[in-house]
C-alpha cells in the first residue's frame, strides 16, 4: 500500500489551482460534479485533493489543517529555484534555509497559512 492522495481544504478551487500549478504541481483532475468539483493536483507520486470548504467547520481548518505544525513536505532538486517560485506565487518563508543532516530545509506558509517544509535532501532523493 501507499498513500496516493491527501485532502487539502481550500477557500476557492480556482485560487488553489492557480497557486499549486504556479509552483510546479500538475493539474490532474478538474471535474464538475454539480454540487462540487473533483480537483486534484500532483507533485511527484502524491496528489492533493483540493476540497473547497462547504461548511463553517471546514472553513475553520483552512490554514490550520495540521494544528500549527508543518504537515506537508516538498522535496526539491533545486532549493533556490523552488523557493523563488513559491515566493513568487505568494508563499512566505518563515526562516532562512538551514542545513540539517537530512538536507537543506526551510519552513514556509502557503497563501492560506498552512505550514510546509521545502527540503532539498542531502542524499539527492
Amino acid at each position: 500500500m501507499r498513500v496516493a492522495a491527501v485532502a487539502y481544504v481550500v477557500d476557492d478551487y480556482d485560487r488553489a489551482i492557480a497557486f499549486f500549478t504556479s509552483i510546479g504541481f500538475a493539474l490532474t483532475n478538474d471535474i464538475d460534479q454539480g454540487h462540487k468539483r473533483w480537483v486534484t493536483v500532483r507533485a511527484g507520486a502524491t496528489e492533493l485533493v483540493l476540497a473547497q470548504a462547504a461548511s463553517p467547520d471546514q472553513s475553520a481548518v483552512i490554514g490550520d489543517q495540521f494544528a500549527g505544525r508543518v504537515g506537508l513536505f516538498l522535496h526539491s532538486e533545486d532549493f533556490a529555484a523552488d523557493a523563488a517560485r513559491i515566493t513568487g506565487a505568494g508563499g512566505v518563508f518563515e526562516e532562512a534555509p538551514r542545513v540539517e543532516p537530512y538536507g537543506t530545509v526551510a519552513v514556509w506558509r502557503d497563501p492560506w497559512g498552512t505550514r510546509w517544509d521545502l527540503i532539498q535532501p542531502a542524499d539527492g532523493t
